[in-house]
């Protein structure tokens, strides 16, 4: 087990780090996280996704007794004692904190952070090269008014069911509707389609997570003066997609060439894909070049 965890002020071996078994976050699912990883050995998009993690904790009633800049020292701090990596994939775990066996909020006076650092392990090429596949499954998407998507919780039972029910179909995705019938998101990225040059991705009131890439996304359509915007979509919408793909921070896009076992449009990566696809790798060099050379 390769890398560095920082438990609460603490940094050791990946294989050393433990959290105590009263924590919330491990009991009850209390929590919330981000993903993020480097560029330039600089985490990507860092403010977005510390604001997403302070939305998300608001959310569940949860303190986050620290700032941005205390955040981004402790991750450098821990990437520092992970050891000689190319580039980091960074999660910030952040919990309710030990107390009793309890929900009451005055059992937990702590909250846990945890920052977990390991080193960046790219997808293959054929994911970009040639594409994935991808599974419509029949687990819902959870209910806006249960565990409402728009919080990146640590509980993922919901996600982690329906990416097990398409790895039994041999996809490498899940892509979920709501109660209402409409496409959501896929268990771990966003979904997007291409139908007449246009980019459509399911609104955010279908009830999902509003992806940092996924915002990123429109900001390059209107560079490129590509169409990409927020459209409700139905499972019925898919055959009319010249092309697919998925994005998330880990996987930036990826283009998807199968759902279901039916060939989306050639079967290849399509124009739009491809375009947006390699304007999103130069932006994220270029962004953290320039934060590295400011922090320098």
């Amino acid at each position: 087990m390769r890398g560095a965890v920082y438990v609460n002020g603490k940094i050791m071996p990946a294989d050393q780090a433990v959290v105590p078994v009263y924590d919330h976050g491990f009991v009850y699912g209390e929590g919330v996280y981000e993903t993020l990883r480097t560029y330039n050995r600089v985490p990507f998009l860092y403010d977005r996704h510390m604001r997403r993690l302070r939305q998300s904790a608001e959310r569940i009633l949860l303190d986050v007794p620290f700032d941005d800049a205390s955040m981004l020292r402790w991750i450098d701090q821990t990437v520092a004692a992970a050891g000689d990596l190319t580039e980091a994939y960074i999660r910030i775990l952040h919990t309710r904190g030990v107390g009793d066996l309890t929900y009451d909020l005055k059992s937990t006076p702590a909250p846990t952070t945890v920052i977990i650092v390991k080193p960046f392990e790219a997808y293959p090429a054929r994911v970009y090269n040639d594409g994935i596949r991808l599974a419509l499954v029949d687990m819902l998407r959870n209910h806006p008014r249960s565990v409402n998507p728009i919080i990146k919780s640590n509980n993922l039972l919901n996600n982690a069911l329906a990416m097990q029910t398409a790895y039994r179909s041999g996809a490498e995705e899940a892509l979920m509707c709501n109660y209402r019938g409409e496409l959501t998101e896929c268990s771990q990225s966003n979904f997007f389609m291409v139908r007449s040059g246009a980019v459509l991705t399911p609104p955010s009131a279908a009830g999902l997570l509003e992806g940092v890439t996924r915002a990123f996304i429109f900001e390059l359509g209107r560079e490129l003066g590509v169409d990409v915007r927020e459209e409700t979509l139905t499972p019925q919408d898919l055959p009319a997609a010249d092309e697919m793909f998925i994005t998330s921070t880990t996987r930036e896009l990826s283009p998807v060439v199968n759902l279901d076992g039916r060939v989306v449009g050639d079967g290849k990566p399509g124009p739009v894909t491809t375009q947006l696809t390699e304007l999103y790798q130069r932006r994220a060099l270029e962004l953290t070049r320039a934060l590295a050379k400011s922090s320098a």
